[in-house]
């Protein structure tokens, strides 16, 4: 049982790792043996992850990537190749709400601005298929590979306020099945792709809607 989940010496890339729950997820997943690459827009957060994966004495290493940049994405495969020389699994976690998209009684649906609910839907959808065609292209010339996007209970069970976040998620979910279904006709059924949905959980993004401080 304990070789059919190992995660022993397969290098992990988790966009948004600096973050509550993929920063779990990389600790987690370095005391289990992987090699993990924390990937995010924030160095300081990425490097703090990091440090407590090290302290424990697993293996990791901190990447700055923009989610939204091929480019940048782009950088941050190379320095995993350089340090880890392939990349076995790809979690995207890079994602979230912003405030000027969620209705109020200050902010009304009907007012809602357009930027505000383009930028939730390119975090949340692009900054998914985006690391996905760069990480994933190897993995598709391989034939072997892991691609596991983080979704959200919203995106089945929509959450009052967030219409933008709630629809985002709910790309990302279809989105999974379609390249899961991809991957498999056109490349390799050894690469596998899922999604996790995860319920609430309070974050510094989240606090304004969960709780009553100001």
């Amino acid at each position: 049982m304990d070789s059919l989940f190992s995660v022993k010496d397969k290098v992990v890339v988790i966009t948004g790792g600096g973050g509550v729950l993929c920063g779990t997820m990389a600790k987690a997943l370095a005391e289990g043996g992987a090699k993990v690459a924390v990937l995010d827009l924030f160095e300081a957060a990425a490097a703090k992850v990091v440090d407590e994966i090290k302290a424990k004495g697993g293996t990791a290493i901190p990447v700055v990537c923009n989610v939204l940049d091929k480019a940048s994405i782009e950088q941050a495969q190379k320095k995993v190749l350089k340090q880890f020389k392939q990349v076995d699994v790809l979690i995207n976690g890079a994602g979230g709400n912003k405030k000027e998209a969620t209705t109020s009684p200050e902010m009304p649906f009907f007012d809602l601005p357009a930027d505000a609910v383009r930028f939730v839907f390119d975090l949340n959808f692009l900054g998914t298929l985006l690391p996905t065609q760069v990480f994933g292209r190897p993995m598709a010339q391989r034939g072997t590979g892991i691609i596991l996007n983080i979704s959200s209970m919203n995106a089945f069970r929509p959450l009052t306020k967030i219409a933008a976040y709630s629809a985002a998620k709910a790309a990302v979910s279809n989105f999974t099945q379609w390249l899961a279904v991809h991957m498999c006709q056109n490349y390799s059924k050894e690469i596998r792709v899922n999604a996790i949905a995860p319920g609430f959980f309070l974050t510094e993004q989240n606090r304004f809607l969960l709780t009553d401080e100001k």
